[in-house]
């Protein structure tokens, strides 16, 4: 078990659960959040590692009392992404769910970034424009778009306004999650109505369909999180086209009995990313009482209907919906009858689940698919483990934590595969001089069997 310790610095160091490695596999991206488990948002540096060597580079500081973090790295180029929070906050703009926003720097340019999403808080708003915030951003497989999820600032204020006396057609819809794309290279401009407005590098549509009272039983959503994108070149219709783009994602249902569960859905999206320029049902960039409404050609479906299994919805913990390299089978975590989180996939045409992992402990992580297809890495019982997704064989790739001195087991959100396939960056919490850090780590991806 080739393990080996890459940061030592009395910090936190946090990788993000998917696209860690640069596009060559000799650098590690991160960010500096101070608490092992991520839920404060209080990093101020985006920085690389160099695998080899050691050596750190910063990407981007953070200034104005901003704060920065999960950054996901293009797997084509040398750009990375990141989650930037408001600059000189005040208390009616904190950091938060529909006040945040994208920011790409080129690794071969530190510190120059540029805004990702355009934002718009003024109406009559911007196509192309959010209206809120975006949060968790992966690159697609050819980088020309960058998927994310959104919540909108504007209907978040709205909601503080309207009364019961306004009749039900006056009043605004809620602020829903749902899962937003950009197309990069396609600049918009704002105006400086509002002094949150701001300009893009990117046209940005939402593209995901929500209800704010889903109808039971129905494939309505009150809310759409986790994506990932469907291969790293789409995936095969049933007769035999590529779909060049689509995401998966996690949605809420309302289920006959009138419980919340989440199930698996896909949008298509056009193969031409202009065309999500190209309105839809209604206006891209929504209206005073709506959400901004997804583009034409935009295809949302449900993939799974568990509400009858003994443990119904997706199940586990906290994890990102992620696709096999060729798009063919999308990989998520249900409970087993024995109430163990256990590895599942379906294809992105639907039919029936696959169950991959078997295994006496359940899955404790977030995980990544091989370049190669045939394994998924995840962390389960204190170890990076990986499993054979053909045959459900799990192998142990690090010692457990008591084999592990001065340190805990991984984190239970990244571990990465790298893109040669040859490692996986992960995370521990290292306790040293009395402090506790997440500190990461590497370990050579044991070959397939």
């Amino acid at each position: 078990m080739d393990e080996r310790q890459l940061t030592t610095a009395p910090h936190g160091h946090m990788l993000t659960n998917a696209a860690a490695w640069s596009a060559d596999s000799r650098w590690i991206v991160y960010d500096t959040r101070s608490g092992t488990d991520g839920s404060v948002f209080d990093g101020t540096q985006i920085k690389r590692i160099e695998v080899e060597t050691g050596r750190v580079e910063v990407l981007y500081e953070s200034r104005h009392g901003a704060c920065s973090g999960v950054v996901t790295a293009s797997q084509v180029d040398d750009r990375v992404v990141f989650i930037l929070g408001p600059e000189r906050p005040t208390p009616d703009w904190q950091y938060g769910p529909a006040r945040r926003q994208g920011i790409i720097v080129h690794t071969g340019r530190p510190g120059m970034a540029e805004n990702l999403d355009a934002r718009d808080l003024v109406p009559p708003f911007t196509p192309g424009a959010l209206r809120g915030g975006s949060h968790v951003h992966l690159f697609s497989g050819d980088g020309r778009l960058v998927s994310f999820t959104s919540e909108d600032a504007f209907l978040e204020m709205a909601a503080g306004t309207a009364t019961a006396r306004l009749p039900a057609t006056e009043q605004p819809e809620r602020n829903l999650r749902g899962i937003g794309v950009s197309v990069c290279g396609k600049p918009v401009r704002v105006s400086a109505a509002h002094e949150r407005n701001h300009g893009g590098s990117a046209f940005t549509v939402l593209v995901t369909a929500l209800h704010d009272a889903p109808r039971p039983g129905s494939d309505e959503i009150s809310k759409a999180f986790e994506e990932g994108w469907i291969g790293t070149a789409g995936y095969r219709r049933a007769d035999g086209s590529r779909q060049r783009y689509a995401l998966a994602f996690q949605g809420h249902v309302t289920t006959a009995a009138g419980t919340t569960i989440a199930e698996v859905f896909v949008v298509d999206l056009p193969d031409d990313p202009a065309s999500l320029a190209e309105p839809g049902d209604g206006p891209l960039a929504g209206t005073m009482l709506r959400r901004p409404c997804p583009p034409r050609g935009v295809r949302q479906r449900r993939l799974t209907f568990t509400a009858d299994r003994q443990h119904p919805g997706i199940q586990g913990p906290r994890h990102w919906l992620r696709s096999s390299p060729d798009g063919a089978r999308i990989a998520f975590l249900l409970r087993d009858d024995a109430g163990l989180a256990q590895l599942v996939t379906v294809s992105p045409l639907g039919g029936e689940l696959m169950q991959i992992t078997r295994d006496p402990w359940g899955v404790a992580s977030a995980f990544t698919w091989s370049p190669d297809g045939r394994r998924i890495a995840y962390a389960a019982d204190g170890s990076v483990m990986t499993v054979d997704v053909e045959t459900g064989m799990s192998r142990r790739v690090t010692p457990r934590p008591a084999e592990a001195a001065g340190s805990e087991h991984p984190r239970p959100e990244a571990v990465v595969f790298s893109p040669d396939g040859r490692r996986i960056a992960f995370m521990r919490r290292v306790v040293a001089d009395g402090a506790t850090h997440n500190q990461i780590f590497i370990v050579a991806a044991l070959p397939a069997e």
